[in-house]
Order: C-alpha cells, then sequence, then structure tokens
C-alpha cells in the first residue's frame, strides 16, 4: 500500500478525497496532489514481540465542543465498509471449517474433529457480537442525523428571527427559544460523535522499518514520534552493518480518532546536540478499518527518498471488549495445519505400531479369560 500526498494538514470542510492507501499530508501546504507506487520493505529487526501501550482511556478525546458532521460520515461510511468486510471474511472462514467438518466426519479422530468444532462455535460467537457492533453503531449514527436535522431546523430560525425585526414580544420569545434549541441540539451532537468515536476499537501499529534507498547507512541512527490526538509514541532506531535495523520498540495500540490525523515526525540523530529532522508529515486513518492487516508505506521527505513502513491491524473491538475469537481467521493456518497432519496416514488404517498394540491387547484379553495371566 502507498501513500499519497494532501495539500493540507487538516480539511475539515472541504470534500477530502478517498483512495485505497494510506494517505499522507507533506507539511508544506503548496504541494500538489500525487501517488506512489507501492513499496515492500526489505529490512528486518531483531527485537523481540512487545506492545506498548501508553494510554488509558482517559487520553481519549472529551466530546468536541464544535460538532464535524461532514467529516463524521465520512468516517463511517470508511467503518461500514470495513465491519462488512470483517462480517464477510469471518462468514468465508466459518463456511471452510463447516465443509472440513463436513468432509472429515466420517474419517478423521474425535480429537481433530473437537478443535474444529471449538473453531467454528467461537467464530458464531465472534459474528453476534460483530453484528451487534454494527447495530449499536447504526443506531448511534441515525440519532446523530436526527439531532443533525433539528440542529438545522433551529439554525434556519434563528436566521430567520434575528434578520426580521425583533420588536414584538412574541418574536424576541422565539428567537430566544430557538437559539436554546440550536445550543441543545449541538450538545446532543457532540456527545454522540464522542460516543460514536469510543465504538471505533483499536489499530494496532507494528514497526517495520525505514527504507531510504541508498539513504541509509551503517551507523545512522533515528527518532520516530507519532502523534495522534493525545496519543504518543517515541521510538529510536539504529542501523546496523548488514542492513538491519534493531529499534526499541515495535508496537503500538493507537485508539482511533474521528477528526484527527496521524502525525510522523522522522528525526536523524547525529550528535548528542545536532538533530536534523528529515520529515514531518501527517496521515489519514480512516483508510485503516480494513479486515485483514495493511502495510502502509509513508513518505517521509518531499523526494520519497526515505519510507517508513508500517503494518496497522483494525480490531473492532478495543482492549476492554476483546472476543476470545478475534484472532480466528490468523488460526486458519493452524487449522490447516494440524489437518495435513492427522490426514498423512488414513486414521482407519491402523499403523504398525497400532497394530502391534491391538495384538498385545488381543492376547493379554485370551490370558485373562483362561486364567493364565
Amino acid at each position: 500500500m502507498s501513500l499519497s500526498v494532501r495539500p493540507q494538514r487538516r480539511v475539515l470542510v472541504t470534500k477530502i478525497n478517498r483512495s485505497q492507501s494510506f494517505a499522507g499530508v507533506n507539511s508544506s501546504a503548496d504541494r500538489p496532489f500525487r501517488n506512489l507506487s507501492a513499496f515492500t520493505p526489505t529490512v528486518s529487526r531483531k527485537t523481540g514481540s512487545r506492545v506498548s501501550r501508553m494510554f488509558s482511556m482517559s487520553h481519549k478525546s472529551p466530546p468536541p465542543k464544535v460538532p464535524q458532521p461532514n467529516r463524521l460520515d465520512e468516517v463511517y461510511e470508511a467503518l461500514k465498509k470495513g465491519l462488512t468486510a470483517y462480517l464477510e471474511v469471518h462468514q468465508l472462514e466459518l463456511e471452510k471449517l463447516s465443509t472440513q467438518i463436513r468432509e472429515s466426519k466420517r474419517n478423521s479422530r474425535l480429537g481433530f474433529l473437537y478443535d474444529l468444532d471449538k473453531q467454528v462455535k467461537s467464530i458464531e460467537r465472534f459474528l453476534r457480537r460483530l453484528e451487534f457492533h454494527a447495530s449499536k453503531i447504526d443506531e448511534l449514527y441515525e440519532a446523530y442525523c436526527i439531532q443533525r436535522r433539528l440542529r438545522d431546523g433551529a439554525h434556519n430560525m434563528v436566521k430567520a428571527y434575528s434578520t426580521g425585526s425583533p420588536g414584538s414580544r412574541e418574536a424576541r420569545e422565539s428567537l430566544a427559544e430557538a437559539s436554546k434549541g440550536y445550543k441543545e441540539y449541538t450538545e446532543n451532537m457532540c456527545l454522540l460523535e464522542n460516543e460514536l468515536e469510543s465504538q471505533l476499537g483499536e489499530f494496532h501499529v507494528r514497526m517495520k522499518g525505514l527504507a531510504g534507498f541508498a539513504r541509509l547507512c551503517a551507523g545512522d541512527q533515528y527518532e520516530i514520534f507519532m502523534k495522534y490526538g493525545r496519543q504518543r509514541w517515541k521510538l529510536r532506531g539504529r542501523i546496523e552493518v548488514n542492513s538491519k535495523q534493531v529499534w526499541d520498540s515495535e508496537e503500538m495500540v493507537f485508539l482511533p480518532l474521528i477528526t484527527e490525523f496521524l502525525s510522523i515526525k522522522v528525526t536523524e540523530l547525529k550528535s548528542l546536540a545536532n538533530h536534523v529532522v528529515v520529515g514531518n508529515v501527517s496521515c489519514e486513518t480512516k483508510d485503516l478499518f480494513a479486515a485483514l492487516p495493511q502495510v502502509v508505506a509513508v513518505d517521509i521527505n518531499d523526494l520519497g527518498t526515505l519510507k517508513l513502513s508500517l503494518e496497522v491491524t483494525w480490531n473492532p473491538f478495543d482492549k476492554d471488549d476483546q472476543p476470545s475469537a478475534a484472532s480466528t481467521v490468523n488460526k486458519a493456518s493452524t487449522v490447516n495445519k494440524r489437518f495435513s497432519t492427522y490426514n498423512q496416514s488414513p486414521p482407519d488404517t491402523p499403523s504398525l505400531r497400532e497394530q502391534a498394540f491391538y495384538v498385545s491387547v488381543d492376547q493379554a484379553g485370551l490370558l485373562r479369560r483362561h486364567g493364565q495371566w
């Protein structure tokens, strides 16, 4: 997945062009749009798996003072597509497991069938929770649209009473009532917007490394600082002689936000007091609502000679509402591996060791019957 550069860091009123990539924003405001080719990282890291959680629920943004209905519409559409894709992927996995159960029911061991049945039930529970989650988001969005229409009507009434002659007492009372309603509907929209934001799940961002072609040299040290609303992630890395990269942190969990963009700043650490800012970009996040992990390439500088490779996995549930079957799709390879292992020899044809065991059991039974044991 590649990046498309945006002309401004935050555009909330004008229409935002949507792409199939992880959209980035350059710091210069007069930069034209451009699309970059796909990028596959060739660097590796030697650190172990470690997830950084540098935030709590209190780090989520408070209810906004001014609602952003246009932006919320875009995030809602992207979220619905992501949930639909999530349902389709797990539905396909459920059908695949059900087919395996039907095909192997007469010619397989009970332990393997038990494992398949457990995963089928786990996926079914996860699908029900996912459908309920999608319906809850739809209800919140419908309530938001109702408050938006009421707010627009109150705004029109305030505008009409303000342009007229507010000489009469009835006109002044109507203007005050319309203004009160407009304020109330605005507060309701802000609360619903904040509630919908809390249902966006999690973004698991994994650091895959920097790629700079001839830019990266052995011994170079870089610092990457990511800012997403109130959430922060800072990590440092070093380029080794064998072209590998070692980073002090490799994974971070971000809570998705509606009106915020992900800001990425890369600094080259040359000496103790001499640091060079390589690039500072801001990236769109609404395209990250996808069922499968995505590898994105972020252009750090204007020429694209330095790229940051990230792997982003979206989980529709947050850390306090983790489903037991959230990783059922990732377990498919394990199921197939077990399936091939059990089917290396037909279960109804015993091996030589099993035949010898059965013969010894039969002989022991005959000895017991004749009292010779």
